[in-house]
């Protein structure tokens, strides 16, 4: 299919039941247990081929670790600080545990 002018491959996907939509958005967040995914100016299309539908995302991809009250209440326990010095600090580390304990306990 590829070498096909859009119109043509517009039409063989249309006899082979399958719908294209694009989907406008500034960005795509996808939450896992342990990060974040952010898809800054994506490009998105919508994808339905014999009823079953699909997303395909393309963009700049930024990675976040997600941050858990538990975390930073391990974070307070562990390097004996206050809350908003543990948070910030395990922000900066990415959601590292034992490399945020350790920078807190040298300082």
């Amino acid at each position: 299919m590829f070498g096909m002018n859009p119109k043509e491959l517009e039409k063989a996907m249309k006899k082979l039941g399958i719908k294209q939509e694009t989907i406008e958005a500034s960005e795509v967040i996808i939450k896992t247990k342990d990060k974040e995914l952010i898809i800054r100016n994506p490009q998105i299309s919508k994808v339905n081929a014999m009823g079953q539908e699909s997303l395909q995302i393309s963009g700049k991809i930024e990675e976040k670790a997600t941050i858990s009250e538990e975390d930073i209440k391990t974070i307070m326990e562990q390097a004996k600080v206050d809350y908003n010095r543990a948070k910030q600090s395990l922000m900066l580390n990415n959601g590292d545990l034992a490399k945020t304990i350790l920078d807190l306990q040298e300082n």
